[in-house]
């Protein structure tokens, strides 16, 4: 709902004016195995209306540290294919990032690169929205943090506030 991809079923999302871009990674790759990733990326950037298609492509690309040749996307690493996802949702430089379990697939550089980045977004007054299973992705890179349990939230705070609860929520997550 968060990405505008789904209809709400209760309640209503509230989007200021003109709405931030938002940049969306869901869990799952949302990628064509049959492209290469420069043509996901230009693909998903002309779909998403941006004024410099080929700018914000090359500036992705080297970011992320894809390839750039023809090899198809299919043919990816899982850590690789897992860039490419992250990189299509930095597309137009948004100022809010919605990640599902943006590093699950990462090697340790880079998610260390990744955790700059969005400390990067962070520090210039964008948003990020993640879902982690990781508690040392949640104290690095947390302000506040959720834990769900079957749709219900059983904890809210700060990651340190976290760490002090964790003990108490083992039996019910």
């Amino acid at each position: 709902m968060l990405a505008d991809t789904l209809p709400s079923t209760q309640g209503s999302i509230v989007r200021g004016s003109p709405p931030p871009r938002v940049g969306w990674a869901p869990q799952q790759p949302a990628q064509y195995g049959h492209l290469s990733p420069r043509e996901n990326l230009e693909l998903f950037a002309r779909l998403a209306g941006l004024d410099e298609p080929s700018a914000s492509v090359e500036r992705v690309l080297g970011r992320m540290a894809l390839p750039a040749g023809p090899g198809k996307a299919a043919h990816l690493s899982v850590g690789n294919q897992q860039r490419l996802n992250i990189a299509l949702a930095l597309l137009g430089e948004p100022q809010v990032l919605l990640l599902d379990e943006p590093t699950a697939s990462l090697d340790p550089e880079r998610r260390r690169a990744l955790w700059a980045l969005l400390d990067e977004l962070r520090d210039g007054g964008g948003g990020v929205l993640l879902s982690s299973h990781s508690p040392g992705e949640v104290a690095h890179l947390a302000d506040r943090v959720l834990v769900l349990l079957d749709g219900r939230v059983v904890f809210e705070g700060s990651p340190d506030e976290l760490e002090s609860a964790l003990p108490d929520l083992a039996g019910g997550v």
